[in-house]
């Protein structure tokens, strides 16, 4: 699984910090980043999570066959 955060539309809520606190950060100017890479396998239901709370839809999943559904 392969995850990103679209800085443009992070708007700093934690949420994904909050769902997957080993998987996001959030940095100095208050925008969530991925801090662990690659996903491991037991956490990807946290991630998916993180990706459906989060209010501006800046969490893109995706794995080797394309974007995730």
């Amino acid at each position: 699984m392969r995850v990103e955060v679209d800085p443009r539309r992070c708007c700093g809520y934690r949420l994904c910090v909050e769902a997957a606190p080993d998987v996001f950060q959030i940095n100095a100017i208050g925008k969530a980043v991925v801090a662990l890479e690659p996903i491991p396998a037991e956490r990807h239901d946290a991630v998916r999570a993180a990706a459906r709370e989060c209010p501006g839809a800046a969490i893109t999943l995706s794995d080797d066959l394309g974007p995730a559904q």
